[in-house]
């Protein structure tokens, strides 16, 4: 088996528990996985206080602009008009990277695990009771710089106000209005689960960790990635994610200790599955690698992003055609990724097939999350439009040439 680029976990949205309900007690994290001395100060806080916290302007856009929306409508209702009308925050979303409440607020724009982040922090400032669910979705994965993303989906729910009296107790589960950020017919076919208010600050961490890595400040990242295993070590994507970094790092012994703690929690991760096959190549414990490499084949026999791969090395080799085929296949098990509409664009393009690359390049527009990559496809599709008007324009210069001749014979 070929053995990938390195995997790791990136939540892209989370959840957490109305107020009041009880928590599931949590183990204790591992802590004999981490190697403070090996990496540097962080350059950032990482506190877990920051995700969530009201900022001044956050709390003057609550008490002054939604005023007249709460009055109307109630705090509930007034509250989500206030936050998700187009004549308020207006606000955007975009996966690039993940911010707190308050830079969510600051930028307009944020993942879904940001936005969830805001919502929730406003919620709690209205004194309304707040249910964080994490979303069972198809597995999506990306790539960047190497390192492999899963991504994962959150929602908030958030209940009618909490009665201020301490004369009267409330049974049961308030009326809940879901929030979500994906369209409802890819949510309403879907299941979730609630989690707790920890889980989602340390999907927040990971989130962190995961984007510094991807910077190449593995010092950051690991000072993030061991947060979040303290704020919610149920929350394994965080050890996968120090197993990573310390692969980056060199320090291959550590990271099979943090694989091993999924592994033994979750058996087939086949994220962690993944990194111990090359954790273990590079300690040359080929064998026992080769060992977790079939075991892996057998629960995911075409790894991500195998048909793009062939599809690029088949374009260097001007196969267009072959190209073509292999990145359909990639589109048609993971059509939410950009860059695999953007390179079927490209090889129906050098086919000659015009109007076939100004569709992808659409479909790479319509899926692309973040501000950068709707601005970079949005160009390309705008080339492609004047393209193909000039190519009419042609067109039609060539049907008006011969009429012209015969007019004046």
């Amino acid at each position: 088996m070929k053995i990938r680029a390195l995997v790791l976990v990136l939540a892209l949205a989370g959840a957490a528990v109305l107020s009041g309900c009880a928590e599931v007690p949590v183990s204790a994290p591992r802590t004999d996985v981490f190697l403070d001395a090996a990496f540097k100060p962080a350059s950032t806080s990482v506190s877990a206080d920051e995700a969530m916290k009201l900022s001044p302007a956050m709390k003057y856009f609550a008490e002054h602009e939604m005023a007249s929306e709460i009055r109307a409508k109630g705090v509930r209702e007034g509250l989500i008009d206030a936050l998700y009308t187009k004549g308020r925050l207006q606000l955007d979303y975009d996966s690039e990277i993940t911010r707190t409440a308050a830079e969510a607020f600051d930028a307009r724009r944020g993942n879904c695990l940001s936005l969830v982040l805001m919502t929730a922090a406003f919620a709690k400032h209205l004194n309304l009771p707040v249910r964080l669910n994490s979303v069972y979705l198809e597995e999506s994965w990306t790539r960047s710089n190497g390192i492999f993303f899963v991504a994962g989906h959150v929602n908030i729910s958030l209940g009618r106000p909490q009665p201020r009296t301490q004369l009267v107790t409330v049974f049961g589960d308030p009326e809940l209005l879901t929030i979500d950020f994906l369209p409802p017919e890819q949510i309403k076919r879907n299941r979730s689960r609630v989690v707790d208010e920890s889980t989602i600050v340390a999907m927040f961490q990971n989130n962190r960790a995961a984007e510094a890595l991807m910077q190449g400040r593995i010092d950051d990242a690991y000072w993030w990635a061991r947060a979040a295993i303290l704020t919610d070590s149920r929350w394994l994507a965080a050890y996968n994610t120090l197993a990573v970094l310390y692969r980056r790092k060199g320090l291959y012994g550590p990271a099979e200790n943090a694989l091993r703690v999924v592994l033994d929690r979750e058996p087939l991760n086949v994220q962690a599955m993944s990194n111990l096959v090359l954790v273990l190549s590079d300690l040359g414990r080929r064998d026992e690698a080769q060992v977790w490499a079939n075991q892996l084949a057998q629960i995911q026999p075409v790894p991500p992003y195998k048909f793009f791969d062939e599809g690029v090395a088949a374009m260097k080799a001007g196969e267009y055609a072959t190209a073509r085929q292999l990145f359909r296949k990639e589109v048609s098990r993971a059509a939410y990724v950009p860059e695999f509409h953007f390179w079927l664009a490209l090889a129906s393009y050098g086919l000659g097939d015009l109007p076939g690359a100004r569709g992808e390049i659409a479909k790479a527009l319509e899926n692309s999350a973040t501000v950068h990559d709707r601005q970079m496809y949005g160009a390309k599709l705008a080339w492609l439009n004047e393209l193909r008007a000039q190519q009419n324009e042609q067109g039609q210069r060539r049907l008006r040439e011969p009429l012209t001749q015969r007019a004046g014979s």
